[in-house]
């Protein structure tokens, strides 16, 4: 196995025993980078001199005794998390080109913990879309098959991880934008609690997580990033949960019908439900429920975040406005039409699915479901409906939890008949981080079609 394949856990125990090197394995990730990146375009400010310069920070502080959590760890962060020194294009052309002034919380705790972050990763057109179609980036691929997407929006942190560029991605999430990634690339992918990890522009739904290959990365990972931070009011102090799940007596809700949008690919079904049958060998309580949210309530969201991203694209100077990717624009071109009462009934649907993932959430521990209702769909188009007025047919799985502020992670449980990797969602109780990866851990650990990551 190459250095660049190891876990965040290896890596650190191999550092910690002196076997191995910080500059040794960011060697190895460059290495891999430079082989890979042509095909699948993840990367954004790739900084290789100080990627090895602050290995050898590393390899000093751990010869000194004195390494912190994530010391020499390589990691990517998605673009649009500041780095300072580095602009935030936001997947679109429109953007001036502005370097950040400062790191943003998730950063800025990534570094303290001595994690070498040695690139950011791609995203698309203002973080919109669930692929990695964008007017800035090379358009990115999915490992597994290039002619697919790795999902979006944190396209590239998927992209990356999937491919081995090291054990760390970290991503952001606002209606699946972590775990639909995650679950077209195979991997675990949390979009945590929110106010977790304080993300520094705060706004409804939004969250940051890591993208790993496996449970306890992210775990990691996580525990590095919680906390309060003052740039973000909606931050919430470190949580005191464990990394740990009992399943004999679960409650678990099995949701295999979002109740919107794309009808659900047969083989999708099929691997959760093979999920939720080694949950209930070992114990758990499984029910089927039916959906959790309405038409009404993706309508709604979708007419409010149509208004919301006319008035950003709107405030543009002209020349930069005609830069926005035509999907979006195309998308955006009816918000004139929204009344407001339209806009404000739109909003409340938040609140509408806020109210029913948690009716479901007091009579069950965890709700398990598909990630999304296909597996990865052809790369260069912006969404799977290749419609921009129907744009969010895909998130109905996801996007409740980031209107609820539960924890919900991905795991791989299954392939499609053309080798694509499908992924089940577990969403838990607020503050219960940590449970919802130990579940997908013992999930993993029951999986018996394990195949070798794409390009290692």
């Amino acid at each position: 196995m190459s250095l660049a394949d190891l876990t965040a856990t290896d890596l650190l125990s191999r550092f910690r025993n002196g076997s191995l090197s910080p500059v040794e394995v960011i060697d190895d990730v460059l290495a891999r980078v430079e082989e890979l990146e042509p095909r699948i375009c993840a990367t954004y400010a790739l900084d290789p001199d100080g990627a090895r310069a602050a290995a050898q920070e590393s390899e000093r502080r751990w010869r000194d005794g004195v390494a912190g959590a994530l010391d020499g760890v390589p990691v990517t962060v998605k673009e649009n998390i500041a780095t300072r020194g580095t602009p935030v294009p936001q997947g679109t052309a429109a953007t001036e080109l502005i370097p950040a002034t400062e790191d943003a919380p998730a950063a800025a705790r990534l570094r303290a913990a001595g994690a070498v972050i040695f690139s950011k990763t791609t995203m698309p057109e203002y973080g919109m879309l669930s692929s990695g179609v964008s007017t800035f980036h090379h358009l990115t691929r999915n490992p597994w098959d290039l002619s697919k997407t790795a999902g979006g929006s944190s396209a590239g942190a998927a992209a990356a991880a999937a491919a081995g560029y090291g054990p760390i991605h970290i991503g952001t999430d606002i209606g699946g934008s972590i775990r639909l990634p995650a679950g077209w690339c195979g991997l675990v992918g949390l979009k945590p609690t929110h106010g977790r990890v304080a993300v520094g522009n705060p706004y409804p739904g939004r969250a940051i997580g890591p993208l790993t290959r496996t449970a306890a990365d992210a775990a990691l990972a996580l525990s590095v990033m919680s906390g309060y931070d003052p740039r973000d009011h909606t931050s919430l102090p470190a949580a005191s949960d464990s990394y740990e799940v009992t399943v004999e007596g679960l409650r678990v809700a099995l949701l295999l019908d979002a109740g919107v949008g794309l009808p659900v690919d047969p083989e999708v079904t099929a691997a959760v439900s093979s999920a939720a049958a080694v949950l209930e060998k070992g114990g758990a309580v499984v029910e089927p429920i039916g959906p959790i949210i309405t038409r009404e309530m993706l309508d709604g969201l979708d007419r409010f975040w149509r208004v919301r991203s006319a008035v950003d694209i709107a405030a543009l100077p002209e020349e930069r406005r005609a830069k926005v990717l035509p999907q979006i624009r195309s998308w955006v071109s009816t918000a004139g039409d929204v009344s407001g009462f339209d806009v404000f009934h739109g909003y409340s649907q938040m609140g509408a699915m806020a109210a029913a993932v948690t009716g479901v959430l007091t009579s069950y521990d965890v709700i398990l479901s598909p990630v999304a209702p296909i597996t990865a769909f052809p790369a260069e188009l912006a969404y799977p409906t290749d419609d921009p007025s129907k744009p969010f047919e895909h998130i109905g799985f996801t996007v409740p939890y980031n209107m609820s502020a539960h924890p919900a992670t991905t795991v791989n449980v299954g392939w499609s008949t053309s080798g694509l990797p499908i992924g089940a969602q577990l969403a838990v109780p607020h503050h219960q981080d940590l449970k919802a990866l130990a579940l997908a851990e013992y999930l993993d650990s029951w999986q018996t079609d394990r195949r070798e990551w794409p390009m290692g």
